[in-house]
């Protein structure tokens, strides 16, 4: 099984203090349809801070989840991250420097700075992923509606529930295993 994975929220977490609606306001167009800002210069040098390693710890429990499956190469598992290109290189040092790498069979960037729900839905579908995980349940939603046979889990805090046919909110990332 093509299991595909997000970055950050999954593996990487945010940094600290900051709201999640806080994040949204910086990374969403304002407006009624799924859109992401592309960010001037002063907001990537911000940005490029926010992401270095002291900021962005690893969220341990969910490696150690798919640890055991892929050292049993029970599936294939890639990393899909939509982080703009500006972001490359703080990326490939946050996975040099928490050893991420590795768990994954190949990993994919937003390097052409596409809309991020337009990059993964384009992946997923080179890729014939089957299971994919995120924390943005709007991306999810949309990716949920373009391709009825995948399934997609939402990790989050809240209550597990099933949002959508192909959708569903977890806590834990062992659910997508199941």
């Amino acid at each position: 099984m093509n299991i595909g994975f997000d970055l950050d929220g999954v593996f990487i977490d945010k940094p600290p203090f900051i709201p999640k609606w806080g994040i949204e306001l910086l990374y969403r167009e304002r407006s009624k349809s799924l859109s992401y800002r592309f960010p001037g210069k002063p907001e990537q040098l911000l940005r490029k801070l926010s992401h270095k390693r002291m900021f962005r710890p690893l969220i341990k429990k969910n490696i150690d989840v798919i640890i055991n499956p892929k050292r049993q190469n029970k599936h294939a598992f890639f990393l899909i991250s939509a982080r703009f290109s500006f972001l490359q290189k703080e990326t490939e040092n946050l996975l040099s420097s928490h050893r991420l790498k590795e768990l994954f069979d190949a990993t994919w960037f937003n390097v052409s700075n596409m809309q991020p729900h337009l990059f993964k839905e384009n992946v997923i579908k080179k890729l014939t992923i089957h299971r994919y995980v995120d924390d943005d349940l709007e991306l999810l939603m949309f990716l949920s509606n373009c391709y009825a046979h995948i399934k997609f889990f939402w990790l989050n805090k809240k209550k597990k529930k099933v949002l959508a046919k192909n959708l569903f909110a977890i806590q834990n990332l062992s659910d997508v295993f199941r």
